[in-house]
C-alpha cells in the first residue's frame, strides 16, 4: 500500500467520525416535533378548579351534599320499609250498625280532617236523632215552665217550692239534651238522621273496605288514612349489629333513586322477630324537602356512635375516575375543585373515603359526571 492510499483512508475515516458526531449533537439539540405523541399528565387535583355559574348546576341537575363522618366497615346497612307514624295513621270504623248509602272518597284521594268519607243509614242513627229531638222538646217545655213559675212567684201566687222544682226539672232536661247532642256529635249524625263516616286526620286514603249497600257493624274497618308528613322507617337489623345501635344515632335513608335523606334512630326493639331473627330499628327522618310514602322500600345506613369512624362516607355517584385516579368535586365559592381520594369499602350506593376528604366539606353528588365532562373539555383529555 502506498503512502497516498494510506493517507486517503485515514481522511475518509476522519470524515465519517466527524459526520457521526455532528449528527449526534444535532439530535441532542433538536426539539420534539408537534407530531410526537405525548402522554397527558394526570390531573393535579389540588390546583385544578372548575369555575361554573350556579345556574349550570340547576340546568344539568347537579346536587351537593355535606360530607359526614362515617365508615362502611362500622356502619350498619339494613333493608327498611317506610311506615306511617302513630300520629300519622288512622283507622276509620262505623259508629253504629247500618248500610252504606254513599261513598265520597276513593283509594288514593286526599282528605281533610273531619271530611266525610261515606254515609251510613242506620236504625241506631235514627234512634239517636229521635232521642235528640225528644230531649230538645223536653228542654223547651221545662224552660217555659220555669219562666211561668218565676212570673207567678214574683206575683206571690205560687210558693217558692214550685219555683225550685221547675228549676230542677229544667236542669235535668238540659242535661239530657246535652247528652243526646254529644252522642249524636260523636256518631257524626247528619240532619236527616243518617251517620257520616269522617276522616280523623288530614292525609290520603290508603285502604278502603267500604262498598255501596254493604251492611257494617260498629267495629267494621271501612277506611285507612295516612298523613305523608308523619312517617317512620323500620329497618330489620341482625342481632349482632342491633347491639351496637342506640337511640340518637345518625343514619341515612337511601332511596331507590339514589337520593339520601338524613335520619335519626328513635328506638331499637328489645326482642327479635320470631321468623327473621332480626331486631326492628325505628328511624325518624329529619325535616327536609324530600317526602316518603308509607310502603316505600328503602335502604338504611346507620352510624353507631359507640365506635368513632376513621373516615367519611359519601354517595358512590360522587366518585369519578379522572386520569386514572378516583376524585371528587369539592364545592368552592366559584365552582368546584378536583380532589383525589382514596376509596375503601363500597356498598348500597355508598363509598368509604379513607383519605383526601374531611367531614364538613361539600361535594357534588348526583350527576357529578357532568363536572367530569366539563373538566375533560377544559383539558382536552379523554377518560
Amino acid at each position: 500500500m502506498t503512502a497516498a492510499t494510506t493517507f486517503r483512508a485515514l481522511l475518509y475515516a476522519a470524515i465519517l467520525v466527524a459526520t457521526a458526531a455532528g449528527a449526534y449533537m444535532l439530535g441532542r439539540s433538536t426539539p420534539e416535533t408537534a407530531g410526537t405523541p405525548t402522554q397527558t399528565p394526570p390531573v393535579a387535583a389540588e390546583s385544578t378548579e372548575l369555575k361554573l355559574d350556579p345556574s349550570y348546576l340547576q340546568v344539568v341537575g347537579i346536587t351537593t351534599e355535606e360530607v359526614k363522618a362515617g365508615d362502611l366497615r362500622l356502619d350498619v346497612l339494613a333493608p327498611a320499609t317506610v311506615t306511617a307514624a302513630p300520629k300519622g295513621a288512622g283507622v276509620v270504623t262505623a259508629h253504629a250498625a247500618g248500610t252504606i248509602v254513599q261513598i265520597a272518597k276513593q283509594l288514593g284521594d286526599s282528605v281533610r280532617e273531619g271530611e266525610t268519607l261515606a254515609v251510613v243509614e242506620s236504625r241506631d242513627a235514627a234512634t239517636m236523632a229521635a232521642d235528640r229531638k225528644v230531649a230538645e222538646t223536653k228542654a223547651a217545655l221545662a224552660r217555659q215552665a220555669l219562666d211561668r213559675e218565676q212570673m207567678l212567684y214574683q206575683q206571690r201566687v205560687t210558693p217558692r217550692q214550685d219555683l225550685e222544682r221547675a228549676q230542677a226539672e229544667l236542669a235535668v232536661a238540659e242535661a239530657e239534651l246535652q247528652r243526646t247532642r254529644e252522642t249524636a256529635a260523636a256518631a257524626h249524625l247528619t240532619d236527616n238522621g243518617r251517620m257520616a263516616i269522617v276522616s280523623p286526620l288530614t292525609g290520603k286514603v290508603t285502604a278502603i273496605a267500604a262498598a255501596l249497600g254493604k251492611f257494617v257493624q260498629p267495629d267494621s274497618e271501612l277506611f285507612r288514612i295516612a298523613d305523608p308528613r308523619f312517617v317512620q322507617i323500620e329497618a330489620a337489623v341482625i342481632a349482632v349489629d342491633a347491639g351496637r345501635i342506640a337511640a340518637g344515632d345518625s343514619a341515612k335513608i337511601i332511596l331507590g333513586s339514589g337520593k339520601l335523606i338524613s335520619a335519626t334512630v328513635r328506638s331499637v326493639t328489645p326482642t327479635l322477630d320470631e321468623q327473621t331473627r332480626a331486631a326492628t330499628v325505628v328511624l325518624a327522618p329529619n325535616p327536609g324537602r324530600e317526602t316518603l310514602s308509607p310502603g316505600d322500600v328503602v335502604q338504611a345506613d346507620i352510624t353507631p356512635r359507640a365506635v368513632a369512624p376513621s373516615g367519611v362516607v359519601i354517595p358512590e355517584d360522587a366518585v369519578q375516575n379522572v386520569g386514572g385516579r378516583n376524585v371528587v368535586f369539592v364545592r368552592t365559592p366559584t365552582g368546584f375543585a378536583v380532589r383525589p381520594v382514596v376509596i375503601g369499602q363500597r356498598g348500597a350506593g355508598r363509598a368509604s373515603v379513607l383519605s383526601g376528604l374531611k367531614s364538613g366539606e361539600t361535594i357534588a353528588t348526583t350527576n357529578a359526571f357532568f363536572l367530569k365532562a366539563e373538566l375533560n373539555k377544559g383539558t382536552g383529555g379523554d377518560e
